[in-house]
């Protein structure tokens, strides 16, 4: 067997498919082999190493008076899987979608879009919280981020926070800017709550990760992240939005569009080039 053709190391459990929908997060220990991982790491140091890298910390600091430059940053892109042929082979031919599927209960798992998200020690930056769904053009309770850390990953030095049931909360939050707390303009809903601030009304799920561990959240999970503490630690990972059998488009006022969006139909099923079919094969 090739190295990029092995399976997952074991099967979701009940157990942890029972957790994603009752917690709106849950932590899949052990799961990704290490061959789709190293194939991982070649697309994102590629990406660290090219021009086309984007800084959130110059971002953030750009919309700030009197800002300092920073000294460490949190580099951020999406859709690395169109120009990247490790991204894209991890994306949709590892075992992660298939993963996918048996969380969401999906007969089918169609590609979102991928992010690439590293924070260097020191590293200053919160991620700030947020829900991944008022970013998106889809609608449906069959949507999910996941999250593939290349790195052992701790609070401190970056793990995601998640608001432990968020999801049932039938609310939609506005979109943010991801390392400021400020609300996008001309979105919907109320601004997102700051829990990195006030946490006495929320339990807090964090996980301690390995190499070979990664998370998966739905896309109405409130969730963020600290920066990264540690003076020697990189974090570098990689996410991942998958939709299943009930995601539709819907156009969202004030979110940022991919291209294809202007030829879409509101209400019509995902199947489309640029948001693929990736699970069954």
């Amino acid at each position: 067997m090739s190295p990029l053709q092995a399976p997952a190391l074991r099967d979701v459990t009940a157990e942890e498919i029972n957790a994603f929908w009752r917690d709106g997060a849950v932590c899949l220990r052990g799961i990704m082999p290490e061959s789709w991982l190293a194939l991982l790491e070649e697309g994102v140091q590629r990406w660290l190493q090219s021009e086309s890298r984007f800084s959130l910390s110059d971002f953030g600091a750009s919309r700030s008076d009197g800002a300092a430059k920073p000294k460490a940053h949190f580099y951020g892109g999406t859709d690395h899987w169109k120009t990247d042929p490790a991204c894209r082979s991890f994306a949709c031919d590892s075992p992660l979608p298939g993963i996918v599927g048996a969380l969401l209960r999906s007969a089918k798992v169609n590609l979102y879009e991928d992010s690439i998200l590293v924070k260097e020690p020191g590293t200053v930056e919160k991620t700030m919280f947020h829900q991944d769904l008022p970013y998106f053009h889809v609608e449906g309770s069959q949507i999910c981020t996941t999250w593939v850390p290349l790195d052992p990953v701790r609070r401190e030095t970056g793990s995601l926070l998640f608001v432990k049931g968020s999801h049932t909360w039938k609310k939609m939050y506005r979109p943010n800017y991801f390392v400021q707390q400020e609300s996008m303009p001309d979105t919907e809903g109320e601004d997102a709550p700051d829990y990195h601030a006030n946490r006495k009304d929320a339990e807090i799920l964090c996980f301690d990760m390995e190499r070979g561990d990664l998370t998966v959240h739905h896309a109405l999970t409130l969730h963020g992240a600290l920066g990264n503490g540690s003076s020697t630690l990189m974090r570098r990972a990689m996410s991942v939005r998958y939709c299943g059998d009930d995601a539709r488009y819907r156009i969202r006022r004030g979110a940022s569009q991919k291209p294809h969006h202007a030829q879409i139909q509101p209400g019509s099923v995902l199947d489309h080039p640029d948001c693929p079919v990736v699970w069954p094969r």
